[in-house]
Formats: structure tokens, C-alpha cells, sequence
């Protein structure tokens, strides 16, 4: 990990009428980190996130994103990064090698990228017999790893994940983490969501939110250092009960 930061928030903010949901954010994320961006229900993270994502902007503050503003160059945002969201991001009644030719070709990768690209993704997950299988007919675990494959087609320096293993069984859940140490060995910075704080514990640093603020970011040993406690999960704990407004 080195000091090139691809990611930059200062004083991100987003309010809705009297509500601020997102609270003059600050934080810096570096190339090829595992960045965990964590929080309870309704303390901001999924607003956050959109911010960074190009998909909606900030009341004020600033951020880059790859190195684009997240206010003037949102387009530019959304062509260099990836992004699986917690509500799944593939088309249930595309086939999988469609999903593939899909998402490849919306970031414009050749046809002969698209085929190549698509038969080492089955065959790294052992889908090759399920190309021409629904998505739908294929178990929650496979769809997920589907489309985490699918959120890096176009080989992103950047890829967001809100909660990308719920509901999952704990095998698939590591399987799934294992598919993201791969990709950021190779260099991809990964800006995850989790409620699952056994994941933060796989994070190079882990930022956690409470009523649209930061209230700690460091690695997770320093975390567990800092507040004295055996986990992430008790860490986590301490900070969430000082939230005052409620979850939604």
C-alpha cells in the first residue's frame, strides 16, 4: 500500500431539508487498500457511498474519486469504478454469460475482451457449465461471486461493495472475502460496506460512522487497542450506542 491515495473526502456532506445525513466527512483511501466503511442502520454510510460513486452529489465538501470531482466529473467517476450493490446487481432473467456481454459491453470493452474475459470468470468460479444458465436458477452464494465478478469486468482501479455478502452462509462469506484479497493483491482498491464485524477485521482500515460522522478510523488492531476491547464487534458496540438518532 502506498501513499497514492485514490480516494479523497473532505468535509463531505449531504443534508435533505433540516436532516444532514452525511456530517463534514474527512478521510483519505489508498491504492490497493481493503477499506471497510462501517456503520448501523441509518448512520449514512449508504448516502456516503452514493456521494463517492457519482450518483449523487454532496451539499458541500469536496471528494475526488480516481482522481475525478465528485460534482464536475460524476460521469468520469462511474466509467472508472465498480460497484455491487446490497440489492444485487445482475439481471435475474439474463443468462450468465449475458450479464457478462451486458456489463461489458456498457463500459465499451471489445467483443473479443467480453469472450475472453467471460470464459476465465466461469472457469475461476467453476461456473462453465451454468454459462447459459438463468441467473436466477443459480444459489444466492454463486450469484453473489457472480456478481462481484461482474462489478470488476472492466478491471477498475476502484470497486464499491454495500453489504455484498448478506444472507450468505459463513463458507460462501469467506470464499467471497478470499475473491476480494485477490483482487486487491492485484492492485484494486476495495471500499467495502458490512454489518458483519468479523469482515472488518479482514480490513486494512475500517472507518466507522455514527449519526453521519466519523467517530473512529484507524486499522483494526489499532481500533481494539484504542477502546480496549477483544473485537471489532465490541468496538463497534461502544461507538453505535452513542448514536442518537434511530435507525431506519
Amino acid at each position: 500500500m502506498g501513499d497514492d491515495k485514490v480516494i479523497t473526502a473532505d468535509k463531505l456532506t449531504n443534508k435533505f431539508g433540516d436532516f444532514t445525513a452525511v456530517d463534514h466527512i474527512s478521510f483519505d483511501v489508498h491504492k490497493g487498500e481493503i477499506f471497510g466503511f462501517l456503520g448501523a442502520n441509518g448512520a449514512g454510510k449508504t448516502t456516503a457511498m452514493r456521494m463517492l460513486c457519482g450518483l449523487s452529489l454532496p451539499t458541500s465538501g469536496g471528494a475526488t474519486v480516481a482522481g475525478f470531482d465528485v460534482y464536475k466529473e460524476n460521469e468520469k467517476i462511474k466509467q472508472n469504478i465498480g460497484y455491487m450493490s446490497q440489492k444485487f446487481s445482475l439481471y435475474e432473467d439474463l443468462t450468465v454469460k449475458e450479464n457478462m456481454e451486458f456489463y461489458g459491453g456498457i463500459y465499451h470493452m471489445t467483443d473479443k475482451y467480453i469472450k475472453e474475459k467471460t470464459a476465465s470468470i466461469l472457469k475461476q468460479l467453476h461456473l462453465e457449465k451454468e454459462g447459459n444458465a438463468l441467473v436466477r436458477s443459480l444459489p444466492l452464494g454463486w450469484k453473489q461471486k457472480l456478481a462481484f465478478s461482474v462489478a470488476i469486468f472492466h478491471e477498475p482501479g476502484i470497486v464499491f461493495l454495500d453489504e455484498p455478502t448478506g444472507g450468505v452462509d459463513p463458507v460462501t462469506r469467506r470464499e467471497f472475502w478470499n475473491m476480494i484479497y485477490e483482487a486487491a493483491d492485484r492492485g484494486t482498491t476495495i471500499f467495502v460496506t458490512t454489518h458483519y464485524m468479523d469482515e472488518a477485521e479482514y480490513c486494512n482500515r475500517v472507518s466507522i460512522m455514527v449519526d453521519g460522522r466519523i467517530e473512529a478510523l484507524d486499522t483494526p488492531s489499532q481500533l481494539k487497542k484504542t477502546y480496549k476491547a477483544a473485537s471489532m464487534d465490541e468496538v463497534f458496540l461502544m461507538l453505535a450506542r452513542k448514536a442518537v438518532r434511530a435507525a431506519d
